[in-house]
């Protein structure tokens, strides 16, 4: 399993950034080999620090072996770009994700020089917050039983979406500290929920459900102790559910929850939550379809620019090393190709992505003995042969 670099909270001082993106080595176009077509998608790509420009570098190839018509420009903001010049992200940069692209495509960022991770935080969470992207969509699939870590189940009975809140909670960075350093500290972290954010993404779960003919929407909080920020979840849950009167509606504490995707998986459909417990429980999520190496994400706003991103970071040690498993960020560009409306590219990938398991034809972290670059190209073969 790789291992993911979180972002921490607090910035640490840095570099003025730059108020304009250098010409010269900022971006990089790339032309898919197909014909002209007035349906082409534009897909800014942001490979970002440590393996995630690797694993992105092999998604790019596997999405051109699908002949899907969409160009890609590949943009420089990493920890390599901020320690160069003190930029995080152009202070046009999100507005220019939005105006000129159908679609982002992001790696993976932090860096251990950079311990601030104040880079990762401006442009990650940044695109979320600005760009508004308040649905985070992380499928949960079992692709093969030699993948699933549980005793005496099968891979079949994991096959559920978590859908997180993306845009509140203590992510929003809003609290304090007083009297620090001394033996009276006291540190303050707000948990924030609005009555717009909450219903918005439970509203998001029961469409996504009828969407993908899924039955079931659960709702997991701690109410019990967060009486007035859950409280509010459990309120607007009820209210929702109540117009979606063809999809079940259930309720877990949070615990009991984590207990359940271990014990018994099946049961579960789709799960909606707040930011923070989404972060954690995908990460256990992840570990029950082969590990974070093989899980995607979608940061959704519907009918307007979203983000897509495999869900394990840098993993600085490994970087270079040619062994990260590309299969998350490879069904990451599956996820996005679906977004666009290619929903016939999206499953060759989907499918060759399920051979490879089936075949063995993957990294050492999931039983296989491939490197990043030969897993990509075995991928992108069975593509391509697909076509």
């Amino acid at each position: 399993m790789l291992l993911a670099t979180k972002l921490r909270g607090l910035e640490a001082p840095k570099p003025a950034a730059s108020s304009q993106e250098p010409a010269a080595s900022s971006q990089k176009c790339y032309f898919s080999a197909v014909t002209k077509d007035a349906a082409r998608r534009r897909i800014a790509v942001v490979p970002g620090d440590g393996i995630g420009k690797e694993v992105i570098a092999q998604a790019l190839h596997v999405i051109r072996a699908t002949g899907a018509p969409v160009d890609f420009t590949e943009f420089d903001w990493s920890a390599d770009r901020y320690l160069r010049d003190g930029t995080t992200i152009p202070a046009d940069g999100f507005a220019m994700l939005t105006r000129d692209y159908d679609a982002v495509f992001v790696g993976a960022l932090g860096d251990p020089r950079v311990p601030s991770n104040v880079h990762a935080k401006d442009i990650l969470l940044g695109m979320r917050f600005k760009m508004d992207l308040y649905a985070n969509v992380r499928p949960v699939k079992c692709l093969d039983d030699s993948l699933c870590p549980l005793k005496n189940r099968k891979a079949s009975e994991i096959d559920f979406v978590v859908i997180r809140e993306n845009t509140e909670g203590p992510y929003v960075d809003v609290g304090g500290v007083f009297k620090q350093g001394t033996p009276d500290e006291v540190a303050v972290q707000e948990d924030v929920n609005t009555r717009k954010g909450v219903e918005r993404v439970i509203r998001y779960a029961f469409e996504y459900a009828r969407r993908h003919g899924r039955k079931k929407v659960l709702m997991t909080d701690k109410a019990n102790v967060m009486t007035y920020a859950h409280g509010l979840w459990q309120r607007v849950f009820k209210e929702v559910a109540a117009e979606y009167a063809d999809i079940g509606a259930q309720h877990m504490y949070v615990d009991a929850l984590c207990m359940h995707m271990v014990r018994d998986p099946a049961q579960f459909d789709v799960i909606v939550t707040n930011n923070m417990f989404g972060d954690i429980i995908t990460d256990l999520a992840a570990a029950l379809q082969g590990g974070l190496g093989m899980a995607a994400s979608g940061n959704i706003h519907p009918g307007r620019r979203s983000m897509f991103e495999p869900v394990h970071g840098s993993a600085p040690p490994f970087a270079g090393k040619n062994i990260a498993n590309p299969m998350g960020a490879i069904l990451t560009a599956a996820m996005m190709l679906d977004h666009l409306g290619r929903a016939s590219e999206a499953k060759k990938i989907n499918d060759a992505v399920l051979e490879a398991v089936r075949q063995k034809k993957t990294t050492q972290d999931i039983g296989g003995s491939l490197g990043t670059r030969e897993c990509g190209e075995w991928i992108q073969q069975q593509v391509t042969g697909n076509r």
